[in-house]
Parts: C-alpha cells; sequence; structure tokens
C-alpha cells in the first residue's frame, strides 16, 4: 500500500514494453504484438525457426538470463519442446535497471539465441551478464 510499490510496478511496465519493443525491433516476433504488463511471449519460429523453445532456455540460462520455454499458438512442437519462450521484467526491476538497459539485454539475447550450440559464446555472454549485474544488487527497491 504504499507509494514506492506504485512506483516499482510502474517501473516494471516501463522495461517490459521497451524490452518487447526492442525484441520487435530486431526481428521477433511477439504473440501478443507487443505487452501491458510485465511480460511478453516471444515466438521463435519466425527469426530463429530451427530453434526449439527448450534449447534456447538451456543455453540462455547457461548465460544467466533467466527465461521459460513456453508453447504459442498453434504451436506445432510438443510442450516438452515448444516454440517460444516467456520474458518477465519483475527480476530486473527489482534489482535496479531501467528502460535504458533493454536495449544491451536483448543485444545479449540474440547473441545466445543466434549460436545457441557456440559454449564460447554462451559463455562470454554470462561473463557480459554478470558484469552488468554486478552494479545491481538483489533486492534494489
Amino acid at each position: 500500500l504504499q507509494p514506492a510499490f506504485r512506483a516499482y510496478q510502474q517501473q516494471v511496465v516501463k522495461n517490459a514494453a521497451v524490452l518487447a519493443e526492442t525484441l520487435q525491433q530486431g526481428g521477433v516476433r511477439l504473440v501478443s504484438g507487443g505487452t501491458d504488463n510485465h511480460l511478453m511471449l516471444v515466438d521463435l519460429r519466425t527469426k530463429f525457426p530451427e530453434l526449439t523453445g527448450k534449447l534456447a532456455e538451456k543455453c540462455l540460462v547457461a548465460a544467466d538470463i533467466t527465461t521459460n520455454k513456453n508453447m504459442v499458438p498453434f504451436d506445432s512442437r510438443s510442450p516438452f519442446q515448444t516454440s517460444g519462450l516467456r520474458f518477465g521484467t519483475p527480476a530486473i526491476t527489482t534489482r535496479g535497471l531501467k528502460e535504458d538497459k533493454m536495449e544491451e539485454i536483448v543485444a545479449l539475447i540474440d547473441r545466445v539465441l543466434s549460436d545457441p550450440e557456440n559454449e564460447a559464446n554462451i559463455a562470454a555472454v554470462r561473463k557480459e551478464v554478470n558484469a552488468m549485474m554486478a552494479n545491481y544488487p538483489l533486492f534494489a527497491w
């Protein structure tokens, strides 16, 4: 019931809007065409047609980017493979990130998804993610 919580929730939505827009500018299709809340569902089939949500999730998590595989409408893959990913912004907002970091986050995501089998690339992205997040401790709010 505090004003700070309202400000935090508004920042979550601002971050999500910019993350969604930046993902779309990079050629990724969002199932809803954008977001009005804290999360978005990415359809991998447009930009990465051969990449499953399962592999994408595994590679991004290995790079310390948290996401979940998710089915998308008319998904031809099973719930164990999927063609989509779900991203949300509460965790990064809690750590204090603002809209200006969303472009950098999308670039890191794109680097991993563009070469998901390259362990050296994933390790390099993980190093960059951890360097960026070193400046944003848990529970900044």
